[in-house]
């Protein structure tokens, strides 16, 4: 089988205006095209310490374990609920969409008590609820 020749990828400049993925700042693009370094590397470690004293400051925390995780919005609610429910806790989900369901399989998962507040797929759901 012949390689297929196919060019460099340049996608088009676009202003996105839905949920995401979302636009990204020139100065984080320029950041992101900077060399790597493996995680061992003196300089990642730098990075790092760097990185998580922004975040214990944008967080108002003085958490030692205040770390940066890559991940979708599914895997940050995961560790959101994973580290705050417990077993028994009561939780208030809003369930009126894919990702409400998904939060209350998260909380009970957690062996938490899920509270759902119910709405039709895509609906506001009503504060009095």
């Amino acid at each position: 089988m012949e390689t297929p020749e196919v060019g460099e990828l340049t996608p088009p400049n676009r202003t996105l205006m839905g949920p995401g993925p979302s636009d990204v700042h020139p100065r984080v693009l320029r950041a992101m095209s900077t060399p790597l370094v493996g995680h061992l590397d003196p300089s990642f470690v730098e990075i790092m310490d760097e990185v998580q004293e922004l975040l214990r400051y944008a967080f108002r925390t003085d958490n030692q374990w205040t770390i940066p995780v890559s991940g979708t919005g599914s895997a940050s609610m995961e560790a959101a609920i994973g580290n705050v429910v417990r077993p028994g806790d009561a939780m208030l989900v809003p369930t009126n969409g894919y990702f409400g369901d998904r939060m209350a399989s998260m909380a009970e998962r957690a062996g938490g008590e899920v509270v759902r507040v119910d709405a039709p797929w895509g609906e506001p759901l009503d504060p009095a609820d």
